[in-house]
């Protein structure tokens, strides 16, 4: 199996980072929405970035 990858555009990096930047914080620090899904979170930036580094428009 052959699977093209790419790198991930730089809005698409950016995204991540910030969601996953967010989600450390608020375990640092309570932050109301990010404390409590953040794991979730953590998930869907981590999945974000995957579909930037799979997909070439993204």
């Amino acid at each position: 199996m052959n699977i093209r990858l790419s790198s991930p555009r730089r809005e698409t990096f950016l995204i991540s980072l910030v969601i996953a930047i967010l989600v450390v914080i608020g375990m640092i620090v309570p932050l109301p929405f990010f404390t409590g899904y953040a794991l979730g979170l953590l998930l869907i930036a981590y999945l974000i970035l995957l579909a930037g580094v799979l997909l070439d428009t993204l």
